[in-house]
């Protein structure tokens, strides 16, 4: 296998958004405007709906721990819902596999839906010997998407996703070591899921392991590290450290760049980004930086130029996932390369590569609808894209 991705799955509750019941929830539960944060602890489906709330009027993404699965399956059952593949490194392979190219998993949790839903070729192995099931709740709302109820007057500035869950599996994230044995063709590896974990002392040991598996890589293999939300910036400070002076890839969306830089960026201001990325390098000095948006995504470092198709491959399967969800073929994919770029995407690109010349490279999104389609799993589709396009662009 070219590509091993590693290292945690679950199964996704997919719920479609209905304004109407969280207005109910809002009544029901005398909820305040005064009493939104995305940073509340989610005990209650009242804590739930209020980090719902915030993340809307604030227009971001992210993901939250819940004290128990009983409060997903009792918000959950409000609303219709879809049962899906989740994991950056599952959803990552299904998009490999619309380009024909599988991919081996490493997965800590197995059932009957991961069964079904992966996709057909990839190979794979589990750190749990027996089926468990702990399903994460998705919630998206689209750009524009309205709640008002009581003094709650909401309209999201941008679509955005939210993930809730209460993961055993994947706050443990055991590793099977054996996954070495997938690793040996490969060209890259996907280090990702360690953002679930609460315990240092727990990361320490599995990133012992993680180095037992990452020796079986031929020596020119990438690690590519895409990061994410992190309740505990120690785990985050852990992660960097253990791939300090191995050739990787730190890979971000634009909210987690906001947690590094620890403001909101304009994403249009080419001189802002550029101030944001320069401060990023400072922090990760060994590391190729990407960070992916909605309007570009970019490689930020002295051979940023490399990944200029792998970019492309990247943005081109994300925003074919945008637009047709699981749906998406092969055929999506090429109609999505014909599109045009997004104009203001092409201009803060060129503006960009004006400022810091070679040390980055940026490539706009193909110009689509903003105002509808799946907020869910873009991310995911990026990495399966850019990694399925890094390992057989010439």
């Amino acid at each position: 296998m070219d590509v091993a991705l590693g290292f945690g799955d679950n199964v996704d509750y997919e719920i479609a958004w209905d304004s109407g019941v969280i207005e109910d929830l809002v009544v029901r539960y005398g909820i305040r405007e005064e009493e939104l944060s995305t940073d509340r602890p989610v005990l209650t489906e009242r804590d739930l709906t209020i980090s719902v709330l915030s993340f809307a009027k604030a227009g971001s993404g992210g993901e939250r721990v819940v004290s128990s699965t009983d409060v997903l399956e009792t918000f959950s059952q409000r609303f219709p819902k879809e049962i899906t593949l989740g994991g950056t490194a599952p959803r990552a392979a299904l998009a490999m596999s619309k380009l024909g190219l599988p991919a081996a998993l490493h997965l800590v949790t197995v059932n009957e839906h991961v069964r079904r839903l992966l996709p057909d070729g990839v190979r794979y192995v589990s750190s749990n010997a027996s089926d468990t099931l702990y399903p994460h709740v998705i919630v998206q709302f689209a750009k524009g998407t309205t709640v008002r109820a009581g003094d709650i007057d909401i309209r999201a500035r941008r679509g955005n996703r939210i993930i809730y869950h209460a993961d055993v599996d994947n706050t443990t994230m055991n590793l099977n070591e054996s996954f070495a044995q997938l690793c040996v063709e490969a060209r890259a590896l996907l280090i990702s899921g360690f953002n679930a974990m609460r315990s240092p002392e727990l990361l320490a040991d599995r990133l012992a392991s993680l180095n037992r598996i990452t020796a079986a890589l031929p020596e020119a293999a990438t690690l590519f590290y895409e990061d994410a939300g992190y309740a505990e910036p120690t785990l985050r400070r852990m992660m960097l450290a253990f791939l300090a002076g191995r050739r990787h890839i730190v890979s971000m969306n634009e909210d987690e760049l906001y947690e590094y830089v620890g403001t909101q960026v304009d994403l249009l201001n080419p001189s802002a980004v550029a101030g944001a990325l320069a401060s990023l390098g400072s922090r990760l000095p060994t590391s190729t930086i990407v960070v992916h948006t909605e309007q570009w995504a970019l490689a930020y470092g002295p051979d940023a130029g490399r990944f200029a198709r792998a970019l492309e491959g990247g943005t081109t399967m994300a925003t074919a996932r945008f637009r047709h969800g699981d749906a998406l073929t092969t055929e999506h994919y090429a109609a999505v390369q014909a599109l045009p770029r997004n104009v203001g995407g092409a201009a803060f690109a060129r503006a960009l590569h004006r400022l810091v010349g070679d040390r980055a490279h940026c490539v706009p999104v193909a110009e689509v609808d903003q105002s509808t389609g799946t907020t869910i799993g873009l991310g995911d589709a990026f990495v399966g894209g850019f990694l399925a396009t890094l390992v057989t662009a010439p």
